[in-house]
């Protein structure tokens, strides 16, 4: 999926569309972004230091996440529900491109539960367990 098949699973628009391309992969959602050096959370984090703060770090996992239940999400909005087990092994800067692996662990009614990692080169940057919720939108 590009950016634009992204749009169509995701509600996530201009800054806030963290992920370049997506695809399934051995019943895993294997995501990229390649980090430019403009974003807006690299502005204050750390000027004249830029790396990408952890939160966005899960952020981007998540919508990478999102592929794993594409067919639950028409109609319908993920929030997230937990994080769990985070850690942050690398830092990730400008120019870097980390590519998300993820998988469904499990699910119950409207939860999902995913694990996941993050990777620039063969260099873990960050992993996790990430679970959602996955709530009909309003009609209107």
């Amino acid at each position: 999926m590009n950016r634009q098949e992204l749009m169509e699973i995701l509600p996530h628009r201009h800054h806030m569309l963290l992920v370049d391309e997506a695809h399934m992969e051995d019943e895993a959602a294997v995501g990229q972004y390649t980090v430019r050096g403009d974003e807006f959370f690299l502005q204050g984090h750390f000027p004249g230091n830029p790396v990408v703060p952890g939160v966005i770090l899960c952020e981007m996992m998540g919508q990478c996440s999102c592929v794993l239940m594409a067919q639950q999400l028409a109609g319908a909005t993920p929030y997230f529900s937990g994080m769990d087990k985070v850690r942050f092994r690398r830092k990730v800067v400008p120019g870097d491109t980390i590519v998300f692996t993820t998988r469904l662990v499990n699910s119950k009614g409207a939860f999902y539960f995913i694990s996941g990692t993050g990777s620039v080169g063969d260099q873990v940057c960050v992993s996790a367990d990430l679970s959602f919720a996955v709530v009909a939108n309003p009609a209107g």
